[in-house]
């Protein structure tokens, strides 16, 4: 991915590095979490009730560090692809008679204190309606490529990072509510349908984002499609259910199988075009 003209965001607070308290999860409790919590667009609070947690590792008790060259170099490029996303959103924005309203995005290290609850590191990144915030540990993305199969490359974080911008977009259009008041009216099993077609519809944003991107930046290298398709694949209900129970419940799906999240972030890339994202909601599900 070529990064060299992207500017970064002025909307990233970077707090890694200023201390605090560690949630105290070991590398196998760690990729459970990522498996119950499915990775994408979760409510931490829901997962953190009985995670115990205390003071421990490197920053902790409040003590300050300096970043490492390599924690400065994943920075700036969450900090540069929030810059492509807000240039790309504006734009479309606007072509539809509105104003785009830019997220913000917090780095952390080991748990992080939001409007939706405070968050462990290992729920993965996630996006915070309530103050329209991306929260992430840039460290997922080792997880990602070591333990779950995804790539480590530039164009496959900017991928995750397109995508939590998706459900900011969601947010804006409405999308978001609608699900949310689903909640309240249909069962659980209904329920997890309706977040399945979100977070397609979130794929779908990244792939779109990705479409006029590189009409604009320019910014796709041979290969970069390759990367965002291995992770999305890799971070398929059925994929990560089988990974840690050795069977597949399609009942209790909330993100989608790989095949669908490869098939959606595919179809928007391909075609850029917005008017889908009704469809992704009114369509039967099996076709999704």
């Amino acid at each position: 991915m070529r990064l060299d003209e992207g500017q970064q965001s002025d909307n990233v607070e970077d707090r890694r590095g200023k201390g605090g308290k560690m949630v105290a999860v070991g590398g196998g409790g760690m990729l459970l979490i990522l498996v119950v919590s499915m990775l994408l667009g979760v409510d931490p609070q829901k997962i953190l009730q009985n995670i115990p947690q205390q003071q421990q590792g490197p920053g902790a008790g409040g003590e300050e560090r300096p970043l490492t060259p390599e924690e400065e170099q994943a920075g700036k490029l969450a900090s540069t692809v929030l810059f492509f996303t807000e240039q790309v959103w504006t734009d479309q924005f606007q072509q539809q008679g509105e104003r785009y309203r830019k997220p913000k995005m917090v780095l952390f290290t080991a748990q992080v204190d939001t409007a939706c609850g405070t968050a462990p590191s290992a729920v993965g990144p996630f996006y915070c309606p309530g103050d329209e915030t991306i929260y992430l540990d840039p460290t997922f993305f080792e997880e990602l490529g070591d333990k779950l199969g995804g790539s480590k490359g530039q164009f496959s974080q900017a991928y995750v990072i397109a995508h939590e911008v998706g459900h900011h977009v969601q947010n804006l259009l409405g999308f978001s509510r609608i699900v949310d008041e689903k909640r309240r009216t249909v069962s659980k099993e209904e329920f997890n349908k309706w977040s399945v077609r979100l977070e397609l519809q979130a794929d779908y944003l990244a792939g779109v984002w990705a479409h006029h991107g590189q009409r604009k930046f320019d910014f796709i290298e041979p290969g970069d499609v390759e990367q965002a398709i291995q992770s999305a694949n890799a971070i398929g209900d059925d994929r990560l259910q089988k990974r840690s129970t050795g069977f597949t419940s399609p009942e209790n799906y909330t993100h989608g199988t790989s095949a669908q999240r490869v098939k959606w972030f595919n179809q928007g890339f391909k075609t850029g075009d917005l008017s889908q994202l009704k469809r992704i909601f009114e369509m039967p599900y099996d076709q999704l």
